[in-house]
């Protein structure tokens, strides 16, 4: 872990002491929960402390269809649309309970439901690493792919999303809601990525967008994450994890592009696991398998068999969640 990781990741520990609150854990809502080629069903998930009603979405590849599907699902059943509002529960929790976006990196899968619904959504941060949002801007919101819902850029500036640049591994408050938000970069075939650390009291929530293994990014940033919240998983505060595996074990290292498959998340949650002290430091841990690559090959789906090579090799004791799209946990 580089000193600079070391000074933050301590930083953001002092800064949830300060707020007195032991935490009272999660809840996530499935908006999105397939990469690739499956729209409507992309990259997405709501994350809420248990004790609030203001929700962060870690990526936004897809926004309200996930949000219909939800609702369908009663995910939103105890909230209440106040009598004087224009909205449907839908339109309400889109423009008054979610407070933010956490963009991961600028793949269409991972933002397209953002920028699809932009016209209809409110006024909201957008956090990412510079380079992140630099790809936004330059890419989506450009009169040209869209028009500029952000605030800097081509003329006219829309102003209805405003970019919050994130430091690597220093925690920020995010607006509106009870949560702090660490960003720590990861390596995704040549592009940065991020996971996020999304924190109430002293709990914790690691999300994950797109990212290779470590061992053939010729990279130390999942390790490095790892280091960074070890004492969490130690004191039982690391809530869960939501983290990509895309292909199956059959996929070869050079044909990944910056994605994991069941024995290199194995591989990388082992390393956690050595992190934290070893023994039986993940055993029941909840960790979301996100970014399962829609097939249209014949033959088992994607998603059946790397959930069993996961429980095949699964010596950690860790509890592998499949997500579907409209899906609510307690974590």
């Amino acid at each position: 872990m580089t000193s600079q990781l070391r000074i933050a990741a301590l930083c953001a520990a002092l800064a949830g002491a300060a707020t007195g609150a032991s935490g009272d854990g999660f809840d996530v809502v499935v908006l999105g929960a397939r990469g690739g080629i499956q729209d409507g069903n992309l990259s997405a998930f709501l994350v809420k402390p248990q004790s609030d009603d203001k929700y962060l979405s870690c990526d936004a590849g897809s926004v309200v269809a996930g949000l219909i599907a939800a609702e369908a699902k009663g995910a939103f059943d105890a909230i209440q649309v106040p009598a004087d509002s224009p909205y449907t529960r839908v339109g309400y929790v889109l423009t008054d309970k979610l407070k933010g976006y956490l963009i991961s990196h600028a793949h269409m899968d991972h933002l397209a439901g953002m920028v699809v619904a932009s016209p209809d959504d409110s006024k909201k941060p957008i956090y990412g690493l510079a380079s992140v949002l630099t790809r936004i801007e330059r890419s989506y919101f450009n009169w040209e792919a869209w028009p500029n819902f952000g605030g800097v850029g081509i003329k006219p500036y829309l102003s209805k999303y405003r970019y919050e640049s994130l430091t690597p591994g220093q925690a920020v408050a995010a607006e509106g809601t009870a949560m702090r938000v660490t960003a720590f970069p990861l390596s995704h075939s040549g592009v940065e990525s991020t996971a996020f650390m999304i924190e109430s009291g002293d709990d914790a929530l690691l999300c994950f967008g797109d990212t290779g293994p470590d061992s053939v990014e010729k990279s130390n940033a999942m390790r490095n994450i790892w280091a960074a919240v070890a004492d969490k998983l130690r004191a039982g505060r690391l809530r869960a994890i939501i983290i990509e595996v895309s292909f199956a074990n059959a996929q070869k290292d050079e044909f990944l592009f910056g994605h994991l498959t069941p024995k290199h998340l194995l591989q990388s949650l082992r390393a956690l696991n050595d992190a934290a002290g070893g023994g039986a430091a993940l055993r029941g841990l909840p960790v979301v398998i996100s970014h399962i690559k829609y097939s249209l090959r014949a033959g088992p789906k994607p998603e059946v068999q790397i959930f069993q090579e996961l429980q095949a090799d699964n010596d950690l004791g860790v509890k592998f969640i499949l997500p579907e799209q409209g899906q609510s946990w307690r974590f």
